[in-house]
């Protein structure tokens, strides 16, 4: 079954609102009122996100709520703590079968390119790949080069190679991070061919470079971004939404 990604863009465009942060860097990213589920589905609702990224524990236990919303979710399967040291490490938490039951409109999947754990996660993906696929919902491939392999490798070629492994692989979407260079994004958007490119907000910025991030970003041809600290982490989250999405929807 062909996958449905237009329930996750708009115009042609993403803007997806990642929540996926307290498995993977612990509470220290949250304060009193973006620890609660609540606070983040209302940002999306009301700042029109077209995807929420939650892990399984909060999407069965906010389901209502995210339905309620009509923000479409996106469930990540597969995580990690950021207490293991070594080479990274992400295997799968959840399933196909639970991410369509509990109404997901597409399932994300994190691979670590360059750790010595890499084959696992390949096969894990390949599987998850082809089960999405069949119920019809798109797979978003986070990709991130980790691990001792990578070191002395040009951060352009690591781009590219990320890119460049989510078309191979199959993925709908595929989740990079940006490494500042305009040209290099467009070199990686060219390697993932017909795959859509998003990119990872990261850590909290300043609101000017966040913005001139952005036009950039969509100017080398990525569709949009999946963004969290930088919105949530914010005094004024819907304004800072607004900002980036009239140069998303430009």
């Amino acid at each position: 079954m062909k996958p449905k990604l237009n329930k996750l863009l708009r115009k042609g465009k993403a803007f997806f609102l990642a929540y996926d942060q307290g498995l993977e860097h612990g509470p220290t990213d949250f304060n009193d009122k973006n620890a609660d589920p609540n606070y983040i589905i209302d940002i999306a609702k009301k700042g029109k996100y077209t995807g929420v990224v939650f892990q399984k524990g909060i999407a069965e236990k906010y389901n209502k709520e995210i339905k309620k919303s009509k923000v479409p979710l996106i469930l990540k399967l597969n995580g990690k703590t950021n207490l293991v040291k070594g080479d990274p490490i992400s295997t799968q938490l959840s399933t196909v079968e639970e991410a369509h039951k509990l109404g997901a409109s597409a399932v994300g999947y994190t691979i670590y390119l360059g750790s010595i754990h890499e084959s696992e996660m390949l096969q894990e993906f390949e599987k998850i790949q082809r089960k999405a696929h069949k119920r019809g919902l798109p797979v978003i491939a986070w990709i991130y080069p980790r691990g001792k392999s990578i070191k002395g490798k040009s951060e352009r070629e690591l781009m590219a190679y990320s890119a460049r492994t989510g078309l191979e692989l199959g993925a709908d979407i595929i989740k990079i991070r940006y490494n500042g260079s305009p040209k290099d994004l467009k070199w990686a958007v060219k390697n993932a061919g017909k795959t859509k490119i998003v990119i990872a907000g990261g850590i909290k910025k300043s609101e000017s470079l966040l913005l001139k991030q952005t036009k950039e970003i969509v100017q080398a041809g990525a569709i949009g971004l999946a963004i969290g600290r930088n919105i949530w982490q914010s005094k004024k989250p819907l304004e800072i939404t607004r900002k980036v999405q009239k140069i998303i929807w430009k």
